[in-house]
């Protein structure tokens, strides 16, 4: 709720908004009916399953870090240092397939949403919360089923022994981004769980240890260091009041390691064995002669004519040092110059276009089967290799889910974003008339777009957008908010 120019307040419902949304893109926001029926099914089978090759793993000092409101735990993590110097990362993802079967009105379900979407104002789940946020959740202190994925890193961040195989865990302690990360940079006490277990916090510093390796490998093989600004709704009481930025730190960092690292050993692992996957992709820029120019232009660098993942990162780095405040614009700039992500289907003994971003060949989509589908289809191959049966789907059915996944993340995406200036629209409301330091995020038919830095708010020019691109930096008057259509209109 805000006020508008005459100032009388005005109501806006966003959580109708985000359901209306949902549908407009091609989703379908509530559960077929049937779904209450079959979950009671799911729910009833307690047992944990058991027999070879199920590994029991749950007296391991395993630990979750996500994001403070999350209740979807996908993943646990556990290291140990070998004899040789080495570090040992096992990675435990939830089981998701033991509980969700292939054909199940629940799998149908989730293989048409293919993902769950964070409107800001609520989540909607791939799978009912019985699930994703109970039966297949890592919830804190209770047994699951796993899959576990296991890598070791040298002194030089280099990743081998990677496997992947089943297991039964149990997470020992839920903790938080922001607190573990506090604490792992020095700038603040620990959290009370890790306070008052020192073979947890010994835990942690290790893993943290592990994580550090293998960030410096990777940049040293050109992953790029980007910094983009994430906002989340600031809320009292049900009512949105603001929008402030989610901080990256030491400990999102050391998730993301983990999951880079185990995504690329699930990836080896069907290239080795000769198994068709679905594999998750960024494909070389097809804008590197903007990203070239840009670099020019504005900071006068020169980056090679073809593309050059290596060449742009440190490029990046010295940005980030010289001019940290505008780093993350700048981050803004190059993703939406190197194009999204998508899912391919990759067949035996072919090559794939690899992950140009995060600098490896060989990565797919496997740590997070309670919200995206493709996950679900990782594990299912993986678990058949494993017990040595038939692929569980063909791979012209790989080939549709994967088109499928791609199409929808790209509707999540809009649906997101769209709920993003609907919640901006509502909180910039009563500062119609206002200035706000701006920089071009987009040029296209559609219009001229900008991203204002304080707070971090997406909208259109309207007034004196000719002549802008992509980087420029301008001040821009907010002229109008319609949160309705989630338009933000700016005068230049």
């Amino acid at each position: 709720m805000s006020s508008n120019q005459s100032g009388h307040p005005f109501h806006f419902n966003l959580v109708a908004a985000a359901h209306a949304a949902m549908i407009e893109h091609g989703f379908q926001p509530d559960f077929p009916g049937g779904t209450d029926k079959e979950l009671a099914a799911v729910q009833m089978q307690d047992a944990l399953p058991s027999g070879a090759g199920i590994e029991d793993l749950r007296p391991l000092l395993w630990s979750s870090i996500d994001n403070d409101t999350s209740k979807d735990l996908d993943q646990i993590e556990w290291a140990e240092r070998l004899a040789d110097g080495r570090i040992r990362v096992l990675v435990g993802v939830a089981d998701v397939d033991e509980r969700v079967h292939k054909g199940s009105l629940i799998d149908k379900h989730a293989q048409g949403e293919t993902t769950s979407v964070y409107t800001g104002v609520k989540v909607f789940p791939m799978l009912p919360v019985e699930l994703s946020e109970g039966a297949t959740s890592l919830n804190e202190n209770e047994d699951r089923a796993a899959i576990v994925i296991e890598v070791s890193v040298d002194a030089n961040g280099t990743a081998s022994d990677g496997k992947a195989y089943r297991a039964l865990v149990r997470n020992r302690a839920q903790l938080a981004y922001p607190s573990v990360g506090v604490w792992l940079e020095g700038k603040g006490a620990a959290p009370a769980k890790v306070a008052s277990n020192t073979d947890l916090a010994a835990q942690l510093k290790l893993q943290d240890e592990a994580a550090q390796r293998m960030m410096g490998n990777r940049f040293q093989h050109g992953a790029l260091d980007l910094e983009t600004i994430e906002t989340r709704p600031v809320l009292i009481t049900d009512q949105i009041i603001g929008i402030a930025p989610i901080e990256k730190n030491r400990a999102t960092s050391l998730i993301e390691e983990f999951m880079v690292a185990a995504n690329g050993v699930i990836a080896r692992t069907f290239e080795d064995a000769g198994v068709a996957s679905i594999r998750r992709i960024v494909r070389t820029p097809k804008r590197w002669d903007r990203i070239v120019e840009l670099a020019r232009e504005r900071r006068g660098a020169t980056l090679p004519a073809e593309p050059d993942s290596k060449a742009l990162n440190d490029f990046l780095l010295d940005q980030k040092q010289k001019d940290p405040d505008h780093f993350p614009d700048l981050s803004l700039m190059v993703i939406k110059l190197m194009g999204p992500g998508e899912y391919i289907l990759v067949k035996p003994n072919e090559p794939s276009p690899g992950h140009f971003g995060l600098a490896v060949q060989d990565y797919t989509h496997s740590t997070a089967p309670n919200r995206r589908f493709p996950d679900v289809v990782t594990q299912r191959l993986l678990k058949a290799w494993l017990a040595h049966a038939p692929a569980p789907y063909a791979e012209d059915a790989l080939n549709a889910i994967a088109t499928r996944c791609t199409q929808m993340e790209d509707a999540a995406r809009k649906v997101e974003r769209e709920m993003q200036k609907r919640i901006a629209a509502v909180v910039l409301h009563p500062h119609i008339g206002q200035s706000y330091a701006a920089i071009v995020t987009g040029v296209n038919q559609s219009g001229t777009f900008v991203r204002t830095l304080n707070p971090h708010v997406d909208g259109m020019v309207v007034r004196g957008q000719k002549g802008l691109d992509v980087g420029d930096k301008v001040t821009v008057k907010l002229v109008s908010t319609d949160p309705q259509r989630g338009y933000i209109d700016f005068a230049v």
